[in-house]
């Protein structure tokens, strides 16, 4: 009840906040003003945006010259790309306003938030991509955060793995640890990432993998907009599994019956029906993979509103949105209804007097997702084709001289002129009744967020003196509200082709009451306070400090111990001339997940750069318009990689029990499960980088970045130190470490040729992991992690399958291995089981012939990006792409689909199974009825090369005319069509599209408006 009063309350305030930051007076005529821009030596300048209040626009002629009517008390903001902005007061405009050249990559577009602190893109030493979504959303409207990340973003596999480290901490508005998939696209304003030592600094411990700082959009000074985005479409599978039917199954099970020495199950006369189909609901052959269970299509429609504007004492920006996605199921759409996500966002930034401002942010979000308790697309990985009927025709039953039956009928729920069907030895599993009859359950997840800065101007106390304090309040909560009822099913007694009788299973019994449970909460309370200063000293040299305190606390559902991170930070930055900078920064981050007296941990990190085409040599260079140098090291101390708390202390626990006193007594003993390690410490990332940025013939902007990074001092339990006996007390160590390097190149090209722009961006990036330090104790050094990838798979290398002659026959039939060759210790193989290479020739297959037979990392990946304008259209193309990983068919995530074993549901992998006719030609193992414990283990058989290149996303955008716009009352109109994972390269991509008991990967196509106003 608290909690929806707190939804009620917050959305009330975000539209407080709107109509507050709304409000503007009664229109006046007000007072022409006139006025002419010009650069610093006088030239005047055309097209500079003059931006009123109350959403009153205009720009300059080829004169530089504007006019615009203003009360006295009113402002007008001065604004063209390459110039420093202006505000000024009505009464402080002169006829003559002389607007400052912005130095490259200094003007106010290329000021990167990087969390805690903005810098400009020419100050930064550090490895940095940062993207503007503000010109990009109109061309590449994708709405979720992660599908922009990936692919776009320099640095980044996948859409959070900064170099191969692991999964990067997301800050979003300042608030270290929030979720991206809460963001539609429409509210971010800049994407960042910090990927070196340097850059992370002052995030402390959380900062070990990297950051993606993530920052939305907020009201603009005297900047008025109304923007709509609109888009409705359908997604269509891109795979789904091919099961086997009936007959095929049947077949083949009895052929993997034969195999094992065992009777067939099977029948020829239980068979026949099968094949000839006669009755599908006597004999059914069942796929819920089929259009009878699963849609051929699914629609999505998402609309997103956004406000902003303001003046210069307040700014607002709210935006309101609406996504839903329909179910794949199509059985019962009253309980499969799908998702549904509404989110409301309210940003403010306000004056409140001279030296002090201050911005309220609140964000509610509330998902559902209402579904049957039986998910089709799971069920159907087991469910076999031959079972039952899952609905049974009423029309079928033959209820004339028959008054029992018919009584029964008259007595039966039914379904569209359909009984629920079931079998005897099915009554707990019977998916499709439980679709229809068996109720439904509605997921609902609510996020709140709530943050608070006030900053300070300190100038009175000495000028370049400022300070913030941040406060934000996050609240997540997951609930389920579900309606459980119980449902008869039947069993139909066939009579020829009519049904004489029915067998009841089950209750009908409708649930009255709606019930709640919990799945999940999260909270989450964080603050930062910080001092500024920035000094200029005799004109060329400039300093730039930052003091930052942090504390952050977070609970969970079920979790007893608060995660709390907490930390100082430290950031000294220096330049000369702007063209030379160093920046010093650390952190002292307090871990309570360690031992006392070994809480504290000082992380520091330099990084220099040096823009050489600021020197005469190149400073009029006609092909190098710019070229910084750069580098950054420094050491990361951190408690992340740390799973737990008190692994420093000595861990009890009861074991089992004994007698005492001949038996009459008994205690309990208590047992040791981890020993203690007083002297337990942080783990360390110790990180370098070297790199250049350039811009090259005002076209090409080229970047590349030599990494090498260290995790050091890893926790784990110490192998070779400890006898196996003593497992049990060994205590955590830090120990291991793993070496990460490699480069990354970005490229961007840009021109303009008369009514044609073409814009192509791609970015490389590779990097290979190593295993520098572990603790073994292998026989065999093939064995060992140390020097190989760090996301090696271990596995038998297979030398094919075993041919008919590899074997003597017995008297009893029985296949027996040749002498020479090397015995499984896997059980007993014939011909058609997969052989394996004895790695250590003591002509046994065991665990100890196992090598490293691929990687699941893939070291190289890249994106490409395609912009093409003419006139009033836009092409957009995103393609991204990997190659040098490997994949198991053996996953977990594939649901026995490649490896099918003993009594598994068969999918079309088997029809290459190994027979002695198809020995030469056979991709699959002999079929076996039993557990194989030889065919399915981790080996080179099952490994498959993951490599891809794909085509994400493409957009054709059309933009309406000035003058339809005019006529229209819009700033701006544009049309767009666009699809998704519309086109993949692969070796196995049919492996790779394919999800098996899941929501199918899909490949889906959206018309789109996009209105301004």
């Amino acid at each position: 009840m608290k909690i929806n009063k707190f939804y009620k309350l917050l959305t009330l305030v975000c539209l407080a906040m709107f109509c507050f930051s709304n409000f503007t007076i009664a229109q006046t005529n007000g007072t022409e003003v006139k006025a002419t821009i010009v650069d610093e030596q006088g030239n005047p300048i055309n097209n500079v945006n003059v931006f009123g209040p109350k959403g009153i626009q205009t720009s300059t002629d080829n004169n530089g010259q504007f006019q615009i009517k203003l009360l006295s008390s009113e402002s007008v903001v001065i604004q063209k790309k390459g110039y420093e902005s202006e505000l000024i007061n009505k009464s402080d405009l002169t006829d003559v306003i002389t607007l400052e050249k912005s130095p490259f990559l200094a003007s106010e577009d290329d000021q990167i938030k990087m969390g805690v602190t903005t810098k400009n893109r020419r100050e930064i030493v550090g490895a940095v991509s940062s993207i503007n979504t503000e010109d990009r959303l109109t061309y590449d409207n994708t709405q979720w955060v992660r599908d922009y990340i990936s692919g776009l973003m320099l640095g980044v596999k996948g859409s959070s793995n900064i170099r191969g480290l692991g999964n990067a901490i997301f800050v979003i508005d300042g608030v270290v640890g929030r979720d991206p998939n809460i963001l539609n696209m429409e509210e971010v304003d800049q994407i960042t990432i910090l990927k070196d030592a340097n850059s992370v600094a002052l995030y402390g411990s959380q900062g070990r993998n990297g950051v993606i700082v993530i920052n939305t959009k907020r009201g603009k000074i005297n900047k008025k907009e109304t923007n709509i985005n609109v888009r409705s479409g359908f997604k269509t599978p891109i795979a789904l599994p091919n099961y086997l039917g009936s007959a095929e199954f049947m077949q083949l099970f009895n052929e993997a019956r034969i195999n094992d020495g065992q009777e067939i199950t099977f029948l020829p006369e239980d068979i026949d029906p099968y094949l000839n189909n006669s009755n599908e609901y006597r004999y059914p052959d069942v796929d819920f993979y089929s259009n009878d269970y699963i849609e051929p299509f699914v629609l999505s429609t998402s609309v997103i509103t956004e406000f902003s504007g303001g003046n210069d004492k307040s700014q607002y920006y709210v935006n309101a949105g609406w996504n839903h996605n329909q179910s794949w199921v199509s059985v019962n759409p009253d309980a499969n209804a799908g998702d549904n996500r509404f989110n409301l966002r309210g940003n403010i930034d306000f004056q409140v007097n001279d030296w002090i401002k201050s911005s309220i942010d609140g964000v509610a979000i509330i998902s559902t997702s209402k579904s049957s308790f039986s998910n089709l697309l799971k069920e159907g990985t087991s469910f076999k084709p031959n079972s039952y009927v899952p609905l049974i025709p009423v029309s079928m039953i033959d209820t004339i001289g028959n008054p029992v039956l018919a009584a029964q009928v008259e007595a039966a729920r039914i379904y569209d002129g359909m009984l629920l069907g079931g079998a005897q030895q099915f009554q707990d599993n019977t998916p499709v009744a439980n679709a229809i009859a068996g109720g439904y359950q509605n997921n609902v997840i609510r996020s709140t967020q709530f943050n608070n800065s006030i900053d300070f101007d300190l100038d009175r106390i000495t000028e370049g003196l400022s300070a913030r304090t941040y406060l934000s309040f996050d609240f997540y909560d997951s609930y389920k509200l579900s309606i459980k009822n119980q449902y008869k099913v039947y069993e139909a007694v066939w009579t020829d082709d009519k049904i004489t009788g029915l067998t009841p299973y089950g209750t009908d019994l409708k649930d009255l009451t709606e019930n709640v449970s919990t799945n999940d909460f999260v909270s989450r309370l964080g603050f930062y306070g910080l001092v500024n200063y920035q000094k200029t000293i005799a004109e060329n040299h400039s300093i730039n400090s930052t003091l930052l305190g942090y504390y952050n606390s977070m609970n969970k559902n079920n979790v007893l111990q608060t995660d709390k991170d907490t930390h100082l930070g430290f950031q000294l930055a220096y330049n000369y001339k702007k063209k030379m900078f160093a920046d010093f920064s650390g952190t002292y981050t307090s871990s309570i997940k360690l031992p006392e007296g070994n809480r504290g941990g000082l992380s520091p990190t330099l990084g220099l750069g040096y823009i050489l085409s600021e020197e005469p040599f190149l400073k009029n260079n006609t092909i190098i318009d710019y070229l910084k140098i750069k580098a950054s090291g420094g050491i990361i101390k951190s408690d992340i990689g740390i799973d737990g708390y008190y692994l420093y202390n000595e861990t009890y626990s009861n074991g089992g029990t004994f007698n005492w006193a001949d038996g009459q007594s008994s205690n309990r003993k208590q047992t040791i499960s981890q020993g203690a390690n007083p002297n337990m410490g942080y783990e360390e990332r110790i990180d370098l980088n070297i790199g250049f940025e350039s811009y090259l013939m005002k076209s090409l902007w080229f970047e590349f970045n030599y990494f090498k990074t260290e995790l050091d001092k890893q926790l784990t339990f110490l192998s070779d130190k400890y006898p196996s006996y003593y497992n049990t007390f060994r205590p955590y160590d830090n120990f291991n470490k793993n070496e990460y390097k490699g480069f990354e190149i970005g490229l961007n090209y840009n021109k303009t040729m008369n009514d044609f722009t073409v814009s192509v961006g791609a970015n490389i990036l590779y990097s290979e992991s190593i295993a520098v330090k572990r603790s073994e104790v292998n026989e065999f050094d093939y064995q060992n992690r140390v020097g190989k990838e760090t996301s090696s798979i271990f596995g038998l290398v297979d030398q094919g399958f075993y041919a008919i002659n590899d074997f003597d026959i017995d008297g009893e039939g029985n296949y027996i291995l040749k002498d020479g060759l090397a015995v499984p210790s896997f059980g007993s193989v014939q011909p058609g089981d997969v052989k394996y290479m004895d790695q250590n020739g003591d002509n046994t297959i065991d665990n100890d012939d196992m090598v490293a037979i691929g990687q699941s990392s893939s070291p190289w990946t890249y994106g490409v990006n395609l912009n093409f304008k003419y006139k009033a259209f836009n092409l957009f193309i995103l393609g991204t792409g990997q190659f040098g990983g490997d994949g198991n068919k053996l996953s977990n995530s594939f649901n026995n689909y490649y490896a099918p074993n003993g009594t598994n549901k068969y999918s079309e992998v088997v029809l290459d199974r190994w027979t002695p006719e198809t020995a030469s030609t056979a991709t699959f193992p002999r079929l076996s009825s039993g557990n194989n414990q030889n065919n399915f283990r981790t080996s080179t058989f099952w490994i498959y090369d993951n490599s891809f290149f794909k085509i994400n996303r493409a957009q054709l955008t059309y933009e309406f005319t000035d003058n339809l716009c005019d006529k229209l009352g819009m700033d701006d109109f544009s049309m767009n069509i666009s699809g998704t994972n519309l086109f993949e390269v692969a070796k196995n991509k049919d492996i790779r599209q394919l999800t098996i008991g899941g929501t199918p990967q899909s490949r889906a196509y959206m018309l789109g408006l996009r209105m301004s106003f």
